[in-house]
C-alpha cells in the first residue's frame, strides 16, 4: 500500500529543500573574502550607469575617488577598532577637531603647513591614547567613552575655532595633500609598483603557507588574482590619466591601507589584534597584553581620524564648525562594515575600508547625479548598512553552529 512518504513529488521537494539548505550553509560558512562586496559594487555601478551615462565618465569617477578618501582613511582606523570587537563613535568629532587644530596653527599662528599637519596628527594620537586608556585600564565600555568623546571633542573644536567659524586654507603643502595630481608617466609607474608589491606579497604568503603545511592558493589562482589586479589597477590609472592624472589623495589612502595590511598580516602585533578580537580571555591566557593592544589600536584609530580630518580640510580648502559632523561618522563605520569587517571582532581586513568607501561613495555620488532628495539617500544608505550587518550576523551564527 502506497503512503504519502512514497510520493515522488514529496521526495523531490525534500531533496530540493535539502540541496538549498546545504547550499545556504556553504555560502554562509565559506570565506568568500571581498567577492560579494565587489559584485555588489559592480551592480551599483551598472545601475547608476544605466540611469545616468555620466556616472562612469573619467571626470565623475575621479571626483568620486576624491570624495571618499577622507572618510575612507577614517574607516581604516575603524577597521582596526572593529577587529577588537570595540567601537569608536568619536572619529567624526576627532577629525573635525584635528582639522581645526591644523587650520589654527597654520593660519592664525603662522606656522608652516607641515608643522600644522604634524600638530593635528599629534592631537589625534593624544586623543586615541586617552580614550584607549579609559577603555583598557578603567574598563569603561568603548561605546560610552567614545560617545562622551563625540560630544566633548566637538565642543573643544568650537572652542579652538572661536568666533572665526570658518578658516580658509591657502598653504601649498596642506592643499597639495588632496588637490595635487601626478603626470601620466608617474601614474603608470605607481601602478606597476603596486602590482609588483601585491604579486610578491601573494607569492610570499603562498610560500610561507606551503612551508608550514597549510592550505595555500594554487598557481592557477595566483595567476587569476594577478590578472584581475593588473586589469583593475591599470584600468584605474587609465581613467585617472584621461582626466587630471593620479590624485595624491589616492596615493596616500592606498598607501595607508598597504601599510596597515602589512602590519596586521605580518607582525606579532597584528596577530595579537586578531587574537584579542577573537577571544580576549584566551588571548590573556596566552600572555598577550590585552590592555596594551587596546590602547594602541584606539590610538591608531584616532590617528587615522586625524589624517581624515587633514585630508578633508585639504580637499575643501577650509575648516569650519561643521567639519567632521553630518554623516562622517556614519559613513566611516558603514564603510568598514559593508567592506566585510565583522562587528563581532576577530575577522576583517583593512582593504574593507577601500571597498566599503567605494560602495558608500558610489551610492551617494550616483544619487546626487540623479538629483534624489537627501531623505532618500539616507534611507538607501541605511538599508545597505543593515543588509551588510545582517549578513555578518548570519555568517557568524553559521560558523558558530559548524564550529569553524
Amino acid at each position: 500500500m502506497s503512503t504519502m512518504t512514497d510520493d515522488p513529488r514529496l521526495i523531490k521537494d525534500d531533496a530540493q529543500a535539502g540541496l538549498f539548505a546545504r547550499l545556504r550553509s556553504r555560502l554562509l560558512g565559506a570565506d568568500l573574502g571581498p567577492l560579494p562586496v565587489i559584485i555588489g559594487l559592480l551592480v551599483i555601478w551598472a545601475v547608476f550607469q544605466i540611469a545616468n551615462p555620466l556616472f562612469l565618465s573619467p571626470l565623475n569617477l575621479t571626483n568620486l575617488i576624491l570624495q571618499i578618501t577622507s572618510t575612507g582613511v577614517i574607516s581604516v582606523g575603524i577597521v582596526l577598532i572593529l577587529l577588537l570587537g570595540e567601537v569608536d563613535l568619536s572619529v567624526g568629532s576627532v577629525s573635525g577637531l584635528t582639522g581645526s587644530i591644523m587650520a589654527v596653527m597654520n593660519v592664525k599662528m603662522g606656522l608652516p603647513g607641515w608643522v600644522a599637519v604634524l600638530g593635528a596628527l599629534a592631537g589625534g594620537l593624544a586623543i586615541g591614547a586617552f580614550q584607549g586608556f579609559w577603555v583598557a585600564k578603567l574598563r569603561v565600555p568603548s561605546f560610552i567613552v567614545t560617545l562622551a568623546g563625540l560630544l566633548g571633542w566637538q565642543g573643544l573644536q568650537l572652542f579652538v575655532l572661536g568666533s572665526t567659524g570658518t578658516i580658509n586654507l591657502r598653504d601649498p603643502f596642506i592643499l597639495s595633500l588632496a588637490t595635487k595630481f601626478y603626470p601620466k608617466n608617474i601614474g603608470w609607474i605607481v601602478g606597476v609598483i603596486f602590482i609588483l608589491v601585491f604579486f610578491l606579497s601573494m607569492l610570499f604568503d603562498r610560500r610561507k603557507r606551503l612551508i608550514e603545511g597549510l592550505p595555500a592558493i594554487s598557481v592557477g589562482g595566483l595567476i587569476v588574482r594577478t590578472i584581475l589586479i593588473i586589469v583593475g589597477v591599470m584600468g584605474s590609472i587609465a581613467v585617472f590619466n584621461s582626466n587630471r592624472g593620479l590624485p595624491n589623495s589616492v596615493v596616500i589612502f592606498v598607501g595607508l591601507i598597504i601599510i596597515f595590511d602589512l602590519i596586521l598580516r605580518r607582525t606579532t602585533f597584528g596577530r595579537h589584534v586578531f587574537a584579542v578580537g577573537g577571544n580576549a580571555e584566551a588571548a590573556r591566557r596566552a600572555s598577550i597584553s590585552v590592555s596594551r593592544i587596546r590602547i594602541i589600536v584606539f590610538t591608531l584609530g584616532s590617528l587615522m581620524a586625524a589624517v581624515g580630518g587633514v585630508m578633508a580640510g585639504s580637499r575643501l580648502l577650509a575648516v569650519n564648525q561643521s567639519s567632521g559632523s553630518s554623516d562622517v561618522l556614519l559613513n566611516a563605520i558603514a564603510g568598514a562594515v559593508i567592506g566585510g569587517t565583522s562587528l563581532f571582532g576577530g575577522r576583517g581586513s583593512v582593504w574593507a575600508a577601500l571597498l566599503g568607501a567605494l560602495v558608500i561613495g558610489s551610492i551617494s555620488n550616483g544619487m546626487d547625479l540623479l538629483a534624489l532628495a537627501s531623505p532618500i539617500k539616507f534611507m538607501i544608505t541605511g538599508a545597505v548598512l543593515l543588509a551588510a550587518v545582517t549578513i555578518d550576523a548570519l555568517v557568524r551564527r553559521q560558523r558558530e553552529a559548524t564550529g569553524r
